[in-house]
């Protein structure tokens, strides 16, 4: 980006002198990088500020903390395979992250904000728009750095299950389709989570308001749901299963849920509803329009917040 300095021209008067300084233009001649040079910084440092790198160590213990009790499960599970020499893993690779959604939740609760609640708090955003990033550039980099990020908190303790699997000698070709299967999930969760954080979160410039609205919205949709579920199969074990189809149309309510009915529906995945009721396959094609409404909708409310450089 060029930057030329107008002739700045200055009067100095001591006693009966006086002088005027001509400093002239002074114009850059280095490299002009551009809009994408500028979108893939911002994405790089965004990435890197969700785990703390190049930040305090303060702000590097919580998402580290939650990468490793992310992975230490993983590691448990694949000491006791190779010990016991068993014929499978404890999990299936499309479960692990919808047993450990808390953790996922609590890490999206905790870097959506620090992601785009300190730039409206700090009124930083108006000098990104100035140029060379637009609108569009700012809410990419920030949906795929947070997108990205979750996806290495995920998908991380299913390379240590999948490696571990392989240690112990299980069965090459199931334990890859499973793993690809748990890395098509977990890319999905991850694409819905980073869009409904960052939303969250843009709408407030303090970030303590953002991380309790995160996890309100997380926390209170799951326990809603599963309630909804375990009453709906209660009903339906009183009435001969009458009230079971019920169960999969409650899941679409929460983003966890909405995972799970896919994955199950689609990767062959167990479902963790009551009775492991899953959405069969009509069902499963309303979880992935779901699904890819809600990233293109969070998408969409991301450039319309944006859209005023004055925030």
């Amino acid at each position: 980006m060029a930057v030329e300095q107008p002739m700045r021209t200055s009067v100095t008067s001591s006693g009966d002198q006086t002088r005027i300084h001509n400093i002239g233009y002074r114009t850059y001649d280095g490299p002009r990088l551009g809009r994408s040079y500028a979108t893939r910084s911002l994405y790089s440092q965004s990435l890197r500020g969700a785990y703390g790198l190049g930040r305090s160590v303060k702000s590097k213990v919580l998402p580290m903390l939650l990468f490793v009790v992310m992975c230490v499960p993983a590691a448990i599970m694949v000491a006791v395979a190779v010990a016991t020499k068993a014929k499978d893993l404890p999990v299936d690779y499309t479960r692990y992250a919808i047993i450990m959604q808390a953790v996922i939740s609590l890490y999206v609760a905790s870097q959506a904000p620090q992601s785009v609640s300190r730039d409206l708090r700090f009124k930083t955003v108006p000098l990104y728009f100035s140029r060379p990033i637009e609108t569009a550039d700012y809410v990419r980099a920030k949906f795929a750095a947070l997108a990205s990020a979750l996806f290495i908190l995920t998908a991380a303790p299913l390379l240590v299950l999948y490696v571990g699997a392989l240690l112990a000698k299980l069965d090459f070709a199931d334990q890859t389709k499973g793993f690809a299967q748990g890395l098509v999930s977990v890319a999905l969760l991850s694409l819905l989570f980073a869009g409904i954080g960052l939303v969250i979160a843009s709408v407030t410039p303090r970030r303590g308001f953002g991380i309790a609205a995160v996890i309100a919205v997380m926390t209170i949709s799951y326990g809603a749901v599963s309630t909804l579920q375990a009453i709906a199969h209660a009903q339906s074990l009183g009435d001969g299963g009458g009230s079971s189809a019920a169960i999969a149309w409650i899941g679409l309510f929460s983003p966890v849920t909405l995972i799970d009915g896919l994955q199950s529906a689609f990767l062959g995945a167990s479902s963790a509803f009551p009775g492991g009721v899953g959405p069969g396959n009509g069902e499963g094609v309303v979880y992935v329009l779901a699904v890819l409404g809600l990233i293109a909708a969070s998408y969409g409310l991301l450039m319309r917040r944006y859209k005023k450089v004055g925030l």
